[in-house]
């Protein structure tokens, strides 16, 4: 991970300015409260001429499509949008067929761009469509939740979900820009920001101790919306934007990025893709997994595990599978469940699982050497309470 920021009562600018450097795709990561009305400026800026589409979902659209479009219009940049429904839903065949035929009828071109106006799930089905519609078109990220501001905007990752699986279909395709208004994040539900900050935590937990300490003793103030928010945005994207930089495809280090993340999918996946259990709240749970498993296999002290619990359960998280709705009641899944829908998880390499689990709060490994047999008992003993 990059070096940590000293984390003391920052005084934030605005807007903050983080580079993603990749070469000649390098691009900025712009963070503030209120800079979605430079939008259309900035583009103008860096694509004079340019013609666009906004991708959004209906709930964005309501709060946020007019003033995207307004900025575009002040900066005489011509425009469309196509609207999908929200969730994960969306992230499906059909979602990537409606997006993609729309961006073909609305003759967006190989020097146009695409705009991914929303959170997680529009920025991975409209990037996902603007890397294939005629073999690759430009794209910018607008996201609009925490989650995505943090995490899923920042790194190329775009897909869609498998039925037997999340984010089985994807390309590697980075945005030119991406702008992160944290006025926008207003409008969230505390159960959506609640989700998004799951992520905050995680970059504390796999690579940034100091980030994490901080983060116990100013996580009100993120949820409040005071100084925290941006500066806690700001260290995750450098975090991400450090990782992204040395490892573009996954092919070593970025995996930690992955922390929690193979338990919380294969829970996305026996819960539907549903709201019963949004992203952020799966890798919740699946982060909490990763460091009680990290613990009995000798990795961190119980009382590391139980740390990391606590923090999430302080901000209102789901830290137990049993914390998930109607998990226990509905019998959703047992461990051969849960072991068969992680076989899918895009870390699986020759057949073998890899797990990210942790050394201590602030350093994750990758592990490959997992006896499958030890996680399925482990996943069993929790199961049950």
């Amino acid at each position: 991970m990059t070096a940590p920021l000293k984390h003391s009562d920052p005084i934030i600018p605005d807007p903050i300015v983080v580079d993603v450097a990749l070469a000649e795709r390098t691009y900025d990561i712009v963070i503030g409260r209120n800079v979605l009305p430079s939008l259309g400026a900035r583009i103008a800026k860096l694509r004079p001429g340019v013609r666009t589409a906004i991708v959004t979902d209906r709930t964005v659209a309501k709060h946020w499509l007019t003033a995207t479009e307004a900025s575009l219009a002040a900066a005489d940049i011509p425009t469309s949008h196509i609207i999908v429904e929200e969730g994960e839903g969306s992230k499906s065949y059909a979602g990537l067929e409606k997006v993609s035929e729309a961006l073909i009828a609305a003759k967006i071109e190989r020097n146009d761009l695409v705009i991914a106006l929303g959170g997680g799930v529009v920025g991975d089905l409209a990037g996902f469509a603007a890397a294939i519609v005629r073999r690759g078109v430009d794209f910018v990220q607008v996201p609009t939740s925490l989650l995505a501001q943090v995490d899923s905007s920042v790194g190329g990752k775009t897909g869609i979900n498998s039925p037997q699986g999340k984010n089985l279909l994807g390309a590697f395709h980075q945005p030119v820009m991406v702008v992160a208004d944290t006025a926008v994040l207003d409008t969230l539900s505390p159960r959506q920001f609640r989700s998004g900050y799951a992520e905050v935590a995680k970059y504390g937990v796999l690579g940034d101790h100091q980030f994490f300490t901080w983060l116990e003793a100013n996580h009100a103030d993120i949820m409040r919306g005071g100084a925290a928010r941006e500066h806690a945005i700001a260290t995750s994207c450098r975090a991400k934007a450090g990782v992204v930089s040395r490892d573009e495809r996954e092919n070593g280090e970025r995996a930690l990025l992955n922390l929690g993340h193979t338990f919380g999918h294969a829970l996305e996946a026996v819960t539907g893709f549903s709201d019963r259990l949004f992203h952020g709240e799966g890798v919740s749970v699946g982060m909490v997994l990763a460091a009680q498993l990290s613990a009995q296999l000798g990795m961190i002290a119980e009382s590391d595990a139980t740390r990391v619990q606590h923090h999430l359960a302080d901000v209102g998280l789901p830290t137990k599978l049993q914390d998930i709705a109607g998990f226990a009641q509905e019998g959703l899944a047992d461990a051969d469940t849960l072991m068969a829908l992680m076989a899918q998880d895009k870390k699986v390499k020759r057949g073998k699982l890899t797990f990210i689990l942790l050394e201590a709060v602030g350093r994750a490994v990758i592990a490959n050497d997992v006896d499958p047999a030890t996680v399925r008992a482990f996943l069993h003993q929790k199961l049950t309470g």
